[in-house]
């Protein structure tokens, strides 16, 4: 007999919290999320967990820190309420771009958060489209995976044409780029960047044809547009007859916007996973996709100990 299934939400992402739960036929559990006058987070989980199945929609989104502690606070509290097992689920996991020492006297982020997630009292993770994937290595629990491909690949499909070229924008994303490339029976092209430093980014050159063709340039994440603009720059120089952006996370941090809305960029395509504000809604070029029907599933799956893998066959 399974446990009963409950979803609680903080603050970062209420609105896919309650898409979710409306995905799945249940409403969002009664919890306090609030703060201190010092700024201490304060949280109340105001109904019973206890040996109940619990699932915790927290998305590290601005303010990130913020984000991070509700999510920690939460877990502890709901462990503390005797619930049977905690899945945090985090659309968007933050921290994930310091995953390995790249240079002398870094820390490795993605690990601390890791630590820090399981200390706190989660049984496992359901995350998506994370920066790295060995990130779930990191962790000493389960860690589910989602992959935003299939919400994407429904648009992307329908509104890309025959003539398309998907476009990793650096080698890093080569391998989402191919599986996309595939699934799309689409041209691959890769874009040799090299990083002058954080949040700091120069083209060099564009490995493959997408002179004449529809460019799509897909990447996991876009913080503050650098790379996806000078990317599309360089496709249309290159001869592209469109360019076209989709990312799963739209960070949109320092001047990503007025860069997207300056860019020679048709379509900026994302998701949900990170809620825009509202001068991010009103930017003509960016489509927003929801990925709270995939979530949803996923969470039905788990709650029910069935496959989740099988999602994406």
């Amino acid at each position: 007999m399974y446990k009963e299934l409950k979803i609680f939400s903080g603050n970062s992402n209420p609105a896919l919290a309650k898409e979710i739960g409306g995905h799945l036929g249940i409403e969002l559990g009664a919890a306090t999320v609030s703060s201190f006058s010092d700024g201490e987070i304060r949280v109340h989980i105001e109904e019973n967990v206890r040996g109940a199945d619990v699932f915790l929609i927290q998305s590290c989104s601005p303010p990130v820190n913020t984000s991070v502690m509700e999510l920690l606070i939460m877990i502890d509290a709901l462990k503390r309420s005797s619930a049977y097992r905690i899945t945090a689920v985090i659309p968007y996991f933050g921290y994930a771009r310091q995953d390995r020492k790249d240079q002398p006297r870094v820390p490795i982020t993605a690990k601390l958060m890791a630590d820090l997630i399981t200390t706190a009292g989660a049984d496992r993770v359901l995350t998506m489209d994370l920066h790295a994937g060995q990130i779930q290595g990191f962790f000493n629990i389960p860690v589910d995976n989602l992959y935003a491909a299939p919400v994407l690949l429904d648009y992307i499909s329908k509104r890309g044409g025959s003539n398309l070229v998907v476009v990793s924008p650096d080698a890093g994303g080569v391998e989402r780029a191919r599986a996309f490339a595939k699934r799309l029976q689409a041209q691959l092209a890769i874009i040799d960047k090299r990083r002058e430093g954080p949040n700091n980014a120069q083209v060099m050159n564009i490995i493959g044809d997408v002179a004449g063709r529809n460019a799509l340039l897909l990447d996991d994440m876009i913080d503050t547009a650098g790379t996806i603009v000078q990317g599309a720059q360089a496709c249309a120089d290159k001869g592209a007859t469109m360019v076209w952006a989709g990312c799963t996370h739209p960070v949109l941090s320092g001047p990503a916007l007025e860069r997207l809305q300056s860019s020679c960029l048709t379509e900026v395509v994302v998701t949900n996973t990170i809620p825009l504000n509202g001068k991010e809604q009103r930017c003509p070029k960016l489509r927003v996709l929801s990925v709270a029907p995939l979530l949803g599933e996923a969470i039905s799956r788990i709650h029910e100990e069935e496959s989740v893998s099988s999602l994406f066959s």
